[in-house]
């Protein structure tokens, strides 16, 4: 069975994103509204506001929680094109209400006792040349470090040096996704936790661009944001010149048909990997991030299958339904003749869970929601001294094991569950759609949930929706 619940008129606009804190316990929300709001459930499975503030001079794109062991830390990315890093400050008496499970006063009302916590910017990341449109902590091995992508196409990754005051962050790596060298993994350059920050201090002063409202779309955030980009497009392609990234294609409606969106690997093991999509390119690349040199382990693309290291080791023909399909050849420039329509706008690194493969989902502006399988190259080959046979087993490869384009209409967001067995996905169909593995590792759906049928739970207090058998 499904819990489904409703928010009734969370914002004052389009929400752009929600994220669960590490138990489950609280919801934050953004919106085009430029505010974050914080949410609890009580015991009846009803969720309260308990705080909202104005977080951004713009849209607010994505949302991330920081692990619990750094304290309760959000960050938020925004069409500003600033990241800010912002901290829950509780007074004691507030600190026992959390201890006992009750819901905190919300920080923009007041009381006898005055607000029982607040949210304190911490920090303001300001390094991007165009509006950020994904941010996410890594896990927690790794330490107090998070990841970006916007849409001057650079993945930048940032470490906190001053905890737990939060205040200084140093950008410790600036990559062009679409010009990260290929290379194998191996001994010598597996990334590993605890890495040397390299770079000097962000900027700490908030670069803006002044807002224009526009035509919100249900299905575009980026329309909302159409005319403030025309205006400012000028200004934008002097920072790409100067940041010397890769100079994206110019098309009127870039903005509105890109997808940008990141996905740390949950697995300690392999070190510091990221999944990456940008602009209009149907492609995910698997990026290994290392202080000496960050390459792209793997490509995925619906078109080309998936290439490793440049060079074309396994695809597969077009899937019948969710079966696994056999391999063949492709080359970089069949990879590259994709249409615009295919952007990915989101992408899932599902935890291993003892597994001795990845699985990696997608989903993109064709409606379609993709499942992959990612197995890593060989750590016991060494890179130095490789004999006949072992330079294929040290890259890692991949098979699209399920394609679904059930909800017909763009899909916003993929997401797992913790053990990475049941995967969710939101489409502009109104329905968000469950995916589960049957006998077999066939991939099939497992139930829906529609906007109406929530009304109609909350109406009648019955939250319970039927799966697929």
């Amino acid at each position: 069975m499904i819990q489904a619940g409703l928010i009734q008129n969370a914002h004052g606009d389009l929400v752009t994103d929600v994220a669960y804190d590490f138990y489950g316990l609280r919801l934050a929300t953004c919106s085009l509204d430029q505010r974050i709001k914080i949410w609890r459930v009580d015991d009846n499975n009803a969720w309260n506001m308990q705080e909202e503030w104005k977080a951004h001079d713009a849209a607010v794109s994505k949302l991330s929680w920081a692990h619990p062991e750094f304290g309760s830390i959000i960050a938020s990315a925004s069409f500003d094109r600033t990241v800010k890093i912002w901290e829950q400050h509780i007074t004691p008496g507030a600190q026992q209400q959390q201890d006992d499970g009750a819901t905190a006063v919300d920080a923009s009302s007041s009381s006898s006792s005055g607000p029982s916590s607040r949210w304190i910017e911490r920090a303001v990341l300001a390094d991007a040349k165009g509006t950020v449109r994904a941010v996410e902590f890594a896990p927690y091995h790794f330490g107090l470090k998070l990841a970006t992508i916007s849409t001057d196409n650079m993945l930048r990754i940032y470490e906190c040096v001053e905890q737990p005051s939060l205040v200084s962050w140093v950008l410790t790596e600036e990559l062009d996704v679409l010009g990260i060298p290929a290379g194998p993994v191996g001994r010598g350059t597996r990334s590993h936790a605890n890495t040397t920050a390299l770079a000097t201090p962000t900027q700490t002063q908030t670069q803006t661009n002044a807002y224009a409202d526009g035509d919100a779309s249900m299905h575009l955030v980026a329309q909302a944001l159409q005319q403030n980009l025309q205006q400012h497009g000028s200004g934008a392609g002097a920072g790409q010149k100067q940041s010397g990234a890769s100079q994206p294609s110019r098309g009127g409606n870039r903005e509105a048909e890109g997808g940008w969106c990141i996905s740390w690997c949950k697995d300690k093991y392999w070190g510091e990997v990221i999944a990456a999509g940008c602009d209009r390119s149907s492609a995910v690349k698997i990026i290994q991030i290392n202080s000496r040199r960050s390459s792209t382990l793997l490509t995925l693309s619906p078109n080309g299958g998936a290439t490793t290291s440049g060079s074309a080791t396994e695809t597969q023909t077009p899937l019948s339904n969710s079966m696994i399909a056999s391999t063949a050849t492709v080359t970089d420039k069949d990879a590259s003749a994709e249409s615009p329509s295919q952007a990915i706008t989101s992408v899932a690194w599902a935890p291993s869970c003892g597994r001795s493969y990845h699985l990696i989902a997608t989903g993109s502006k064709d409606g379609h929601v993709r499942i992959w399988k990612v197995r890593p190259g060989s750590d016991e080959v060494d890179q130095d001294n490789l004999v006949d046979g072992e330079g294929e087993e040290a890259k890692w490869s991949a098979v699209m094991i399920a394609d679904f384009e059930h909800h017909e209409a763009p899909v916003g967001r993929v997401e797992w569950n913790i053990t990475g067995t049941l995967l969710s996905s939101a489409g502009n169909d109104g329905r968000i759609r469950l995916w589960k593995a049957s006998a077999g590792n066939i991939w099939r759906p497992a139930g829906t949930v529609g906007v109406e049928q929530a009304e109609e739970q909350a109406e009648t207090e019955n939250k319970d929706v039927e799966m697929d058998a």
